[in-house]
């Protein structure tokens, strides 16, 4: 069970935090599969957030409808495989299963050959169309072909009554809408489904249980009963929540949490961790790999954890030393570098950027590996460290 649900991405029996969201998209596609109502939205959200998760799931209680089943047609394009719209087109033909009905027949128009394809898919009296659900992955990439041929004629029979369909966009860009010409963002609904992350670490601990308990119609109600009481007793354990706090900080998505559960016996991770935290390379670390820590963390609270670069870094410690250190020698800048490239070497700092040979390396976006309590940790344990430091760290994040 725990393996189909990590490895085979199972859907979950109902979507957590997100019934609001879950809701709205099963009431817009049930008025076009069932009412014949074309519509268009947009599902906008950073990857992990769980778009494709709130569709799929959307999808499968769409399809328990009665006659919903037999009737409705899905067409999924996604913008890193269908690169222009001639691919496209030929993509929505083979899902229609129409291959046979295009045959040789040239059109003149992509808007001609589409009108087609609709009107090929009407039913033996011709008076009704079936229900098409275009669901476009990765929506923001279709905006970048030719004149955005595919999104407006597509928003354009969405928007006209010459057939039931609803076009459903998938996209990480708030700004998506800045991306459409006039002529097709005046043929969209302007309907935007927002996923933001805003679990709190309780929601996610919930969720992290509901993730391991097993299902209520489990073969074994004695076994059921015994292994979703010891779950909850093993999320209690302090190493167990400092281990899921530590990845809650640096990724809240779970996709990453399967990975994790995925790959390492819970016991093994657990090991693992706790002797891979900050505490194991303190007599290694100087007093200004130290303070450069604390900068990032001060500069990861102030931006809510967007990334940062060394520059960013360099001039926050410039700042303390300015402001409240006697104490800490004012180092030269490439003194500084290797202090970071040191840091980053015992993996404290990690880059974020895909293409990091190409951005000189003082501008590389970096993430800091260290959650608030473990940096406080060190410093209660640091040899000797310097007091400004230590007030430095608790004025900066409490």
């Amino acid at each position: 069970i725990l393996r189909q649900r990590f490895c085979h991405q199972r859907l979950p029996e109902k979507p957590m935090g997100i019934e609001s969201q879950h809701k709205h998209l099963l009431e817009l596609l049930r008025r076009t599969a069932v009412h014949g109502e074309s519509n268009s939205v947009l599902i906008v959200g950073p990857r992990g957030s769980g778009k494709t998760m709130l569709l799929k799931c959307v999808l499968r209680d769409l399809l328990e409808v009665k006659d919903v089943n037999k009737n409705v047609l899905q067409v999924h394009l996604n913008g890193l495989l269908q690169t222009d719209d001639r691919i496209a087109l030929k993509e929505i033909t083979r899902q229609l299963n129409l291959e046979n009905v295009v045959g040789d027949k040239v059109f003149g128009s992509f808007a001609e050959n589409l009108a087609f394809l609709l009107e090929a898919l009407k039913k033996g009296d011709r008076s009704s169309s079936r229900p098409v659900l275009f669901i476009l992955d990765e929506f923001d990439l279709f905006a970048h072909h030719k004149n955005q041929t595919l999104l407006y004629n597509l928003l354009d029979v969405s928007q006209s009554a010459q057939a039931p369909v609803a076009v459903i966009g998938l996209t990480c860009r708030l700004d998506v809408l800045e991306l459409l010409e006039k002529r097709v963002k005046s043929r969209f609904s302007h309907r935007q489904i927002h996923l933001l992350s805003s679990l709190s670490f309780r929601q996610y601990l919930d969720n992290v249980i509901l993730q391991l308990s097993l299902p209520p119609d489990f073969a074994d109600a004695k076994f059921f009963e015994e292994w979703n009481d010891s779950i909850k007793v093993l999320c209690k354990d302090k190493s167990v929540v400092d281990v899921l706090e530590k990845h809650y900080n640096s990724s809240k998505d779970f996709r990453s949490l399967h990975l994790l559960l995925v790959k390492e016996f819970f016991k093994n991770i657990l090991q693992h961790n706790s002797s891979y935290n900050l505490c194991s390379f303190i007599p290694g670390l100087s007093v200004l790999e130290l303070c450069l820590i604390i900068a990032m963390k001060h500069l990861s609270d102030i931006y809510e954890g967007e990334p940062f670069n060394f520059q960013m870094v360099h001039n926050e410690f410039k700042k303390f030393l300015q402001r409240k250190s006697q104490s800490i020698y004012n180092f030269d800048k490439p003194v500084v570098m290797k202090a970071f490239e040191h840091l980053q070497q015992l993996e404290l700092i990690k880059s974020v950027d895909g293409s990091t040979g190409k951005i000189h390396k003082e501008y590389q976006l970096m993430k800091l590996m260290l959650d608030h309590n473990q940096i406080m940790e060190a410093l209660q344990k640091y040899p000797q460290c310097p007091t400004d430091v230590k007030q430095w760290a608790l004025s900066a994040f409490g």
